[in-house]
């Protein structure tokens, strides 16, 4: 159902002995780009871990203590609280620290244009 196997070798074999050569702008461009991901999955991480514990806490009591979420939240939808909560924190604080990292950089390049 996908690409034969021998089609994708003759496939890897001719992008790796390409003539075209990367520059050495292209390489530190890369290197940026891999620096800047990796700083934002660092911050989103650690978003999601203090977001996952912020929410936990006080959808765990509230099941212990509330008549309501007693009766009406089950294992299930205390688990989608807390892993709702984390993921936003996550997606939304790896966008912000990409975003940043690309304005930093940008103007940096301006910068040692002017």
């Amino acid at each position: 159902m996908g690409i034969p196997s021998e089609i994708r070798d003759v496939w890897i074999q001719r992008k790796r002995n390409s003539f075209i050569i990367p520059s050495p702008a292209e390489d530190e461009k890369n290197l940026r780009a891999k620096q800047f991901s990796q700083e934002g999955i660092r911050a989103g991480v650690k978003a999601a871990a203090v977001a996952a514990v912020v929410s936990a806490v006080p959808t765990l009591i509230a099941v212990r203590k509330i008549p309501w979420a007693k009766a009406n939240l089950n294992h299930t939808a205390q688990a989608l609280i807390i892993s709702g909560a984390s993921i936003a924190a996550y997606f939304i604080t790896v966008d912000k620290t990409v975003l940043e990292s690309a304005r930093r950089n940008s103007r940096a390049q301006f910068d040692k244009t002017v």
